[in-house]
């Protein structure tokens, strides 16, 4: 059970790098000065990356848990 463990934390890792990455393109998309319709845009694929990066470090966390109670 302890590759559950590693691979949890790999997993928890990876969607906060991805959740970092969509802090830093929202802020940088919001400094650009971009048209509302372009600004939109971006925001929505951010926002999609966003909720992706949200369901791995979840899917972690949940391996992590199982991981540790098996173990």
């Amino acid at each position: 059970m302890a590759a559950l463990v590693y691979v949890g934390t790999a997993m928890a890792l990876a969607g906060l790098l991805a959740l970092a990455w969509c802090i830093w393109a929202a802020v940088t998309a919001k400094r650009a000065g971009l048209p509302d319709a372009e600004l939109r845009v971006r925001l929505q694929r951010i926002v999609t990356i966003n909720m992706g990066a949200l369901l791995v470090s979840v899917l972690g966390l949940m391996s992590v848990v199982t991981g540790i109670f098996l173990g």
